[in-house]
Formats: structure tokens, C-alpha cells, sequence
């Protein structure tokens, strides 16, 4: 799914002011404005500083139609009309009304992973309201975080489709490592994936949560692969991770 964000984008009220090396930029606070009074000027900001996330929304992630069509505002607001995606959106403004603990757990998270693999650029990181679909969107060096997917395990809404085993995965502390997660995966895809075997897929997805592990300094995930890809870096220490990654 390709989205692209320009990074001079102004930093919106209500955050800690000190300055990090990651900064969420805050598109579902325009998108909330728009969705639940109307209010156009919230509109005219998302289409013209958030264009590229704006399209990425529409026609990937909600798949309400092409955003050139003369009818997709009023789609856009009616879709979000539903009584339970009002309900999630409500919800995500009061959670997540600061984000600066995920500023800085993003920030330092990316700066240990430069220090790993020296090569890798900081994306640009943006907040948004989907539908219960994706819960991080990856495009051209950006991260989009689905807010409506981190809602915490006890959200009333989440019982309603989800497992016990899923909502506890759909907690604000599992922001960052999913983002790490989806975006060193897009960096270092698996050579050949239709041709690999299970083994191998999860061999490379224990080496990417491995990374995480290290990358967030606690283990966030601890699988069987997590633990042989462990095994595989003590025996490859004259290796750099990338390489490791591009096996």
C-alpha cells in the first residue's frame, strides 16, 4: 500500500514540546473535526497537508471510491456517520488526546535501530481513524498508525469482533513495536516469499521481531523463531544485521 507525507508538516497543538527525533503527526485530530461537526476548513487541511494520506485512506484503506470523485467528502463523512465508528472516534480523541509517551518510545526506539543498521531512514509517522481495518499503514518512508486498531483490550466495541487472544494485542503499548515491525518487514521483504517454505517465512518474521526486541531494549515478542534467530546472530557475530535481515 504506497503513501507518501511531506515532512514539513506544522506541529499540531497539544503535544510535549520537546524535540524528538519522531514526531506522530496528528491527521486523525482533522480528520475527528471533519468527521463529527462537518467542518470544512478540517477538510480543506487534510486535502491540501495531508493529500497523500487523505488518498491512502480513501481508496486503500476504506475503499470508498477515487478521491477526484465530485461526491467522495460526502461519502467520506457519511461512512463515518455509523454509530460505532462515531463511537471509535470519540474514543481515540480522548486516548490518544497526547501522544508524546509514543514520540519518545518511537525516538528512541529508531535511534538504537539506526545504531544497528546505519543505513535506515526515519520515516515520517502520522495518526489516523480507519474502519477496524489496517492497524499500520506502510508507504513510500511513512508510517500510518490506525488508532482505531489500539483502543485497549476492555474497548466495548472490540468484544464485539475480536478475540480475547487479538485484543490483547490491540493495546497503545503495542503501537511502536508493530510499527518497527511492518516497517524493517518493508524494508527487508523475504527473498522469493511465494516460493519460501513456512519455515523460512517464520524464520525471517523471528528475525524481524528480533531486531524490535533490541530496538525497544525488552522482549516484546519472544517466539521460537525470535529465540532461534537469537541463536543464528551468536553464530554470524562478524555479520551485520542488515545482512542477517537480507538472508
Amino acid at each position: 500500500m504506497a503513501s507518501t507525507a511531506c515532512e514539513l508538516k506544522l506541529k499540531q497543538y497539544g503535544d510535549d514540546s520537546r524535540q524528538t527525533l519522531v514526531e506522530v503527526q496528528r491527521y486523525d485530530r482533522l480528520q475527528s473535526r471533519y468527521l463529527t461537526t462537518g467542518d470544512f476548513s478540517a477538510l480543506q487541511q487534510m486535502n491540501i497537508e495531508y493529500a497523500m494520506e487523505t488518498r491512502t485512506l480513501i481508496e486503500d484503506v476504506l475503499k470508498i471510491g477515487e478521491v477526484n470523485d465530485p461526491e467522495i467528502n460526502s461519502k467520506f463523512l457519511s461512512f463515518y456517520q455509523d454509530t460505532t465508528l462515531q463511537a471509535i472516534i470519540a474514543e481515540a480523541e480522548a486516548q490518544y488526546a497526547n501522544m508524546s509517551d509514543i514520540n519518545t518510545q518511537m525516538s528512541d526506539a529508531f535511534k538504537r535501530l539506526q545504531k544497528m543498521i546505519p543505513s535506515l531512514s526515519i520515516p515520517v509517522v502520522y495518526s489516523q481513524i480507519g474502519a477496524l481495518d489496517q492497524s499500520v499503514i506502510i508507504g513510500n518512508n511513512s508510517i500510518g498508525i490506525s488508532l482505531d486498531k489500539y483502543l485497549g483490550e476492555d474497548f466495548a466495541v472490540y468484544r464485539r469482533f475480536y478475540s480475547e487472544h487479538q485484543r490483547s494485542q490491540m493495546t497503545r503499548s503495542c503501537i511502536v513495536p508493530d510499527c518497527l515491525s511492518f516497517y524493517l518487514l518493508s524494508m527487508f521483504p523475504l527473498k522469493d516469499y511465494e516460493s519460501a517454505s513456512q519455515y523460512q517465512r517464520d524464520l525471517h518474521i523471528g528475525k524481524i521481531m528480533w531486531v524490535v526486541n533490541k530496538a525497544m531494549k525488552k522482549k516484546v515478542f519472544a517466539t521460537k523463531f525470535t529465540d532461534i534467530a537469537a541463536k543464528e546472530m551468536e553464530k554470524s557475530s562478524g555479520k551485520s544485521i542488515a545482512d542477517m535481515l537480507k538472508k
